[in-house]
């Protein structure tokens, strides 16, 4: 447990749970925007592959800097808020795009 974090050990496990179905699910959906990007070579789809592959770094990388790098759970939090805004102005991008 980091010793800037204020969760107790049950809600950090909950916590981890989640962030990796996050993680697995968010991988998948990037996948598949990237896989029917280069298929047609669509440039509104690899922006989508392009915003969820944020939104899905941003949960990685909250956890890295909560846990591997004992760090505080709120800056975590504002890494990952930062990472997931990106994501959806390249996603908001992609439904603008023709």
């Amino acid at each position: 447990m980091s010793p800037h974090s204020t969760a107790g050990p049950a809600v950090q496990t909950v916590l981890a749970i989640i962030k990796t179905l996050i993680l697995i699910t968010g991988g998948i959906i990037t996948y598949f925007a990237f896989k029917a990007y280069r298929r047609t070579d669509s440039r509104s789809l690899g922006a989508l592959a392009l915003g969820f592959g944020l939104i899905t770094m941003g949960t990685f990388l909250a956890g890295v800097i909560a846990d591997i790098l004992n760090e505080s759970l709120a800056i975590g939090v504002v890494v990952e808020s930062i990472m997931v805004l990106a994501g959806f102005l390249v996603i908001a991008y992609s439904l603008a795009v023709r």
